[in-house]
């Protein structure tokens, strides 16, 4: 008999946002694994299900362990993986399964539903068509700073988890590092009785939640502005790097994988100057 490993976004929230698909898997599995047993029987039984699969416990910390034996049972059984809220393998382990299933030829599908990443993103306001999930930020404020800086100049929307107990300093940092005025968004207990989602510049925002903050916290951040690149500066740049010793292809090359121009019309427009 062949199984499967199945993948199933529970609610980040509101009950209600539970599918008819994850009720039926739940009901049908032979084997569910998840990041905490409590919270998930304490879920099938808001939800009125009789759970009859075996349970077993699945989170960061027992994955080395706990994957390969679910990968094992994958092979004969109805493998039903489920995190405390939202869709496993983001920000969960359940990837490094994914990833050995698919190594191992066992069949792996998703139930989808309810995702605090689209979620926090779709209510935001900002940018959707392109956007990058960065999780949680490095907790030590020194790294966390870092890393900020290095995706400053990051132009996609970003969206980042963070606990309740650190958002106002995460926050004052992203301020700090990306730019008071740069647009943001805090999502609060989303589809939550207490929903609060605002918006405005980070600046704004470090201000309203300096103080303590409850539930889960997602921050939803504009990308950065690409600044305007001045086509006669780009060219000039192009001579002198000639004048330094380069081809002339050779410091269009180089212009125009800084700037995002052409390096054809960079080298065209250096080399009619010249003539």
């Amino acid at each position: 008999m062949s199984g499967q490993i199945v993948l199933a976004a529970t609610p980040i929230g509101n009950d209600d946002d539970a599918s008819f698909r994850l009720r039926s898997e739940i009901e049908g599995a032979d084997v569910i694994a998840a990041e905490d047993t409590r919270r998930f029987l304490n879920l099938a039984g808001r939800l009125g299900i009789e759970v009859t699969a075996r349970i077993l416990s699945y989170y960061e910390h027992n994955e080395a362990e706990r994957g390969p034996y679910l990968l094992e049972l994958a092979a004969s059984q109805r493998v039903l993986v489920v995190t405390d809220a939202g869709m496993p393998s983001v920000s969960d382990p359940g990837y490094r399964l994914v990833a050995r299933a698919a190594e191992a030829g066992v069949p792996v599908t998703v139930v989808p539903g309810p995702s605090a990443v689209l979620t926090a993103l779709a209510i935001s306001g900002l940018a959707t068509d392109r956007f990058c999930f960065e999780g949680f930020l490095p907790r030590k404020d020194g790294e966390q700073r870092k890393y900020l800086r290095q995706i400053a100049g990051e132009d996609r929307t970003m969206v980042f988890f963070e606990s309740p107990r650190r958002v106002g300093a995460t926050l004052a940092a992203m301020r700090d590092e990306l730019g008071t005025s740069r647009r943001a968004c805090v999502c609060r207990e989303l589809t939550k009785i207490h929903e609060e989602v605002v918006r405005g510049s980070l600046g704004d925002l470090a201000n309203r939640f300096a103080g303590d903050v409850l539930g889960e916290i997602a921050i939803v951040v504009a990308g950065a502005e690409k600044a305007e690149v001045d086509a006669e500066l780009a060219v000039a740049e192009v001579e002198d790097l000639e004048a330094a010793g380069l081809r002339l292809k050779d410091a269009a090359a180089h212009v125009a994988a800084r700037t995002g121009l052409r390096k054809k019309d960079l080298y065209e427009a250096a080399l009619s100057r010249k003539q």
